[in-house]
């Protein structure tokens, strides 16, 4: 997976190559992250990118020239341009699967009061948001979008890290779950993971994950992604909550 960087503050992204998973993904070359500084593409001698609005108003706009060469200057026909926006269809774990699969992703990250709708309308394919809010750049959201991505492709996860029972990725909550000590000021760890019996605490975890969807995403639950016996089990705790 290639990642692509269209941003004014490239530095931004130094962390990544010393961060955990991505660190690891980039040395292994599981993901290939390049930064592009927009500002290169600047015509203007002080590598000035923004201007004022047509029709006044607040703050300063990116311009399309510098974006559009930012972009073309590392296109290809297996990229997809995705701009980090509040405007955009708000971030979830399917999105993220879905976008994994692709070849190459181009993050486009906008600054000031956001950019010249021209980019949107004619180079941007899918804008992106990851929640409901406004931030002063895109570059936190791509730092979300790469994270969320890298740790779902093929081999950056090792067998111990699988997060095909995370949250989300069924549609539920993830279980909770417990460390040492077994006992913590009176605190216990819940008897049936001490029990050694995998068919008991599978089931236990089953239970406890729709259990947590329920009371604090129920918004989640649809029937479509259940089975018939996690059907049954929704029942009986709507009875007990």
């Amino acid at each position: 997976m290639k990642f692509s960087i269209l941003t004014l503050f490239p530095e931004f992204f130094e962390i990544l190559e010393n961060y955990s998973i991505i660190s690891r993904a980039i040395k292994e070359k599981q993901i290939d992250l390049k930064t592009v500084n927009i500002r290169d593409f600047s015509e203007n001698k002080h590598h000035k990118v923004d201007d004022y609005p047509y029709g006044g108003g607040p703050g300063m706009l990116m311009q399309v020239p510098p974006i559009k060469k930012a972009i073309n200057s590392v296109k290809t026909s297996n990229s997809k341009v995705i701009y980090l926006s509040a405007q955009g269809s708000v971030l979830n774990q399917k999105k993220l699967v879905d976008l994994s699969k692709e070849e190459h992703l181009i993050l486009l990250n906008g600054h000031y009061e956001g950019i010249d709708n021209r980019v949107i309308e004619n180079y941007v394919d899918e804008e992106i948001s990851i929640g409901d809010y406004v931030l002063t750049g895109g570059e936190m959201a791509s730092m979300v979008l790469i994270d969320g991505i890298t740790r779902l492709l093929p081999g950056v996860l090792s067998s111990s890290e699988s997060y095909s029972d995370e949250s989300h990725y069924r549609g539920i909550l993830e279980y909770p779950q417990y460390t040492r000590p077994q006992n913590f000021e009176g605190f216990e760890v819940p008897e049936v993971l001490l029990s050694g019996n995998h068919k008991l605490i599978e089931d236990y975890r089953r239970r406890e994950a729709l259990k947590n969807t329920l009371l604090k995403r129920p918004d989640l639950l649809k029937e479509e992604i259940l089975t018939s016996e996690e059907l049954d089990i929704l029942n009986d705790l709507k009875k007990d909550i």
